[in-house]
Order: structure tokens, then C-alpha cells, then sequence
């Protein structure tokens, strides 16, 4: 069995989330020429395709972020329920932010929020990733969002990925019954290794293994006259291609960055290699930043927090403004639910699911506005309630994804991509 460990989480119910990948045995003796293989049949029965240019970065708050102190502040309600943050205004007339995102507030205009969006309460990234509840996706696997865009875009990614972790890997994240060749990539684990050539291994002595491995593949043609060799070599020559062209392996080499561009990512780099991955063509890419279970010390926290938060999205979404991307390119920040209006006995706030909000930009999609609105103290949607699965259909149709699509299960049932598929029409202008 092999254990591909990620990022940890400590969350408030006392267990440690180590974002992991268990592989069984036939997993463990994949290579990366198998997993091509297992794309390309994959793809075979894929009836719907976006257009290759499109991509999404999911930013994940793990945790819970609150939603009091980001995008919807209650400056008139009681001080138990508004807390210690001031809004400040944005470029977009009538809108206001936490005064702890001042890059953002000065392009808002580039930028939209939904805060009316209903969740559940579980510490899970099951529900933003998938649309559906951890408890659900036990039984029912249901894909994850980067999962869906990989089974998608398999037959025509070339040279990199076409799904991301940069978090590393959890339930949330898994392709479900799309099956295993729809994991992300992650850089962080073993599977790293195959983005460069093993220690000692020049190009020349590689040259030399394809020429052994070429006399192997002939030998096995004597024996397998059914043709199935000159298929598999077409697998291993696109698997060699991967490692040589050093297309991924470039763009999370932040180096290769101007100095200056560096800077202004310096303490939030996975922002920087996001937009590097989707440059490369990556068509997902999800990242987390912080920890945001704040039972206690919830101001003191984000007080370190939310410049962070601030200075990532800002330089990220201006870049793919200045690249040309905007249009292309949707990015969503989210955490697995909002946290309570009124402040407990510890300067924190709790889980609350009745409410919660996320940023969205990019991807054609209508900017510079607030969707929704929560009730005077932030405690439930007063207009515009929305689901996770409505935010979702919204960005697959970004993508130029239909959330009707249907993919078999494990029981070979068509199952749509979500039950909940009416999108935020807000958003889409």
C-alpha cells in the first residue's frame, strides 16, 4: 500500500485531516505512461468537451472562513454580533469589504461576492469540490469539480496535467466513479519524481533505456500478434514526452519568475504557481491558504490572516487581467461554511451553515457586484438564497461545461454532475 501524504488540518472535532491518497496494490505499480492509458480510455466515452483555453483556480479556506469579517459586514448590528473589522468602500459605488482587504477594494471592479449561499455543517471540502456532502459522497463518489475538467480535457492534454493540487489530496479532491486516472496531480508527493529524469539519468542514458525498452516491446510483439504493443508504445513515447519537456516541471520552478513579480508574491507563492499552471495549460488548479477554525481568538487570527488573503488575490487576478486571461480563467474562494454572528466567550466565532460567502472573478462571468445579502446579523440569507451546487453549475457553464452532463457510476447508471443545476444568472449577465 502506498500513503501519499499532503498538508494537515487540525479542526475543532479533534481529528487530524492529513490530505492522503491510499493506492492498493494494482494502484501502487501504476506508472505515468499507465495513468496516460487510463485517461485516453477514459476519454473515449466522453461525449462533451470545453474549450481547451478555459480553466478554473479553486482556492479552499479550510476550516470555515467568516463571512462577518470579510465580505459582509454588519457595521449597525449590536457590537457581540459586528466584531472588531470596519468595512471600508470599494471602487464599485455602494459596495464594502473588510478593511483588511484593501488591495481588493480598489479593484473591485474585477472581483464579485455571493452571500447568501446555503451549506452544511461538516469540516469537509467534500461540499465545494463535488456539490454534495461528505456523508453523501461515501456512498455515492461523486467527482470532484478538477476531476470532472481532467475526465474532459484527457484527450487533448499533451504535456501536463490537466488537474492540480497544490493542497495535496482529501476526499474532496478524489474523481469518485470517474475512476483513478482523474486524481490530481499532486507536486508535493512522489508522483513529483516523474516531472524529472532520476538522479544520474542524463539524456543520453535515456536514449539508451528507450533503445532496451524498444527491444523488449519487439520481443513482446513476437508474442502478442493482436496488435495491443504498438498501442501501449504510443502511451509510453506521450509519458516520456511529459518528462522531457519539462512544461509543468518549468512552471512550479517560481525561479524562472521576474524577481520583481516574485516579491509580490513572497509569502503567498502558491498563488504564483497557480497562474503559472494555467499558463502552462492546466485547465484546475486548487490551492488552500491559512486555517480558519476559529472557535477563539478569531480577530487575532484573521488580523494575520486577511492581508494574506488580500495581497494573493489581488496579484493573482490582476495578472490574469494583464495576461489577457480574465475571460478565460474563473477563479473561486471558499471555505465549507460561514461562522456564528455573535461572538462567543472567546473572541471566536463557531460553525454556521445557514450562511456563508465566496469570492468569484474571472471567467466572463459579470463583475464588480455583491449577489445576495444575509439578514441584519449575518444569521441566514434575507434575499437571493443559493446552494453550493448553484455556485457550481454557474462556473461549469463558465467553462463551457453543461452541469446536465451525465457520466456513468460504478453501477454504469447515468448520474448527472449535479441535482441542483440552475446557475446564478447575477453572475452570468
Amino acid at each position: 500500500m502506498l500513503r501519499i501524504y499532503g498538508s494537515s488540518h487540525r479542526f475543532c472535532d479533534g481529528v487530524t485531516r492529513r490530505d492522503f491518497l491510499q493506492i492498493g496494490a494494482f494502484g501502487a505499480g501504476l506508472t505515468l505512461a499507465d495513468l496516460l492509458r487510463l485517461r485516453q480510455a477514459s476519454a473515449a466515452s466522453t461525449r462533451q468537451s470545453p474549450r481547451s483555453h478555459k480553466a478554473a483556480i479553486m482556492i479552499y479556506l479550510p476550516g470555515g472562513p467568516s463571512h462577518m469579517d470579510m465580505y459582509d459586514l454588519k457595521p449597525n448590528a449590536p457590537a457581540e454580533y459586528r466584531g472588531e473589522f470596519k468595512p471600508i468602500p470599494t471602487n464599485v459605488p455602494g459596495v464594502q469589504i473588510c478593511e483588511h482587504f484593501p488591495l481588493q477594494a480598489k479593484m473591485w471592479d474585477k472581483l464579485a461576492a455571493i452571500r447568501s449561499i446555503v451549506s452544511v455543517d461538516e469540516h469537509s471540502d467534500s461540499l465545494v469540490m463535488t456539490g454534495y456532502p461528505e456523508r453523501v459522497n461515501m456512498v455515492a463518489n461523486h467527482p470532484s469539480f478538477g476531476s470532472v475538467i481532467s475526465k474532459l480535457r484527457s484527450a487533448t492534454s499533451a504535456n501536463v496535467p490537466p488537474f492540480v493540487s497544490l493542497r495535496g489530496m482529501s476526499r474532496g479532491t478524489e474523481p469518485g466513479y470517474l475512476g483513478i486516472a482523474h486524481r490530481p496531480f499532486t507536486p508535493g508527493g512522489p508522483g513529483n519524481a516523474n516531472l524529472r529524469l532520476a538522479n544520474g539519468v542524463t539524456l543520453d542514458r535515456l536514449h539508451d533505456r528507450r533503445t532496451l525498452l524498444a527491444s523488449f516491446d519487439t520481443l513482446r510483439r513476437d508474442i502478442d500478434a493482436s496488435g495491443t504493443m504498438s498501442g501501449m508504445d504510443s502511451y509510453t513515447e506521450k509519458a516520456i514526452e511529459m518528462v522531457t519537456s519539462g512544461v509543468v516541471r518549468d512552471a512550479l520552478d517560481l525561479s524562472k519568475e521576474d524577481p520583481k513579480v516574485r516579491e509580490r508574491y513572497k509569502g503567498v507563492e502558491q498563488f504564483l504557481t497557480a497562474r503559472r499552471l494555467i499558463e502552462a495549460g492546466v485547465g484546475c488548479v486548487t490551492l488552500s491558504i491559512g486555517g480558519w477554525d476559529t472557535h477563539g481568538k478569531n480577530f487575532e487570527t484573521l488580523k494575520r490572516q486577511l492581508p494574506k488573503v488580500d495581497q494573493g488575490i489581488a496579484n493573482l487576478i490582476q495578472d490574469l487581467h494583464d495576461r489577457g486571461l480574465d475571460q478565460d480563467v474563473v477563479t473561486i474562494m471558499w471555505g465549507e461554511f460561514g461562522r456564528t454572528p455573535r461572538i462567543n466567550r472567546d473572541a471566536g466565532r463557531d460553525h454556521w451553515a445557514p450562511v456563508m460567502s465566496a469570492l468569484i472573478a474571472g471567467g466572463g462571468l459579470k463583475m464588480g457586484q455583491m449577489v445576495g445579502s444575509s439578514t441584519e446579523k449575518g444569521e441566514r440569507p434575507k434575499d437571493r438564497p443559493c446552494t453550493v451546487q448553484q455556485v457550481l453549475a454557474t462556473i461549469y457553464l463558465a467553462l463551457g461545461i453543461d452541469p446536465a452532463m451525465t457520466f456513468p457510476n460504478g453501477s454504469g447508471r447515468p448520474v448527472h454532475l449535479l441535482d441542483d443545476r440552475e446557475p446564478i444568472r447575477e453572475l452570468l449577465g
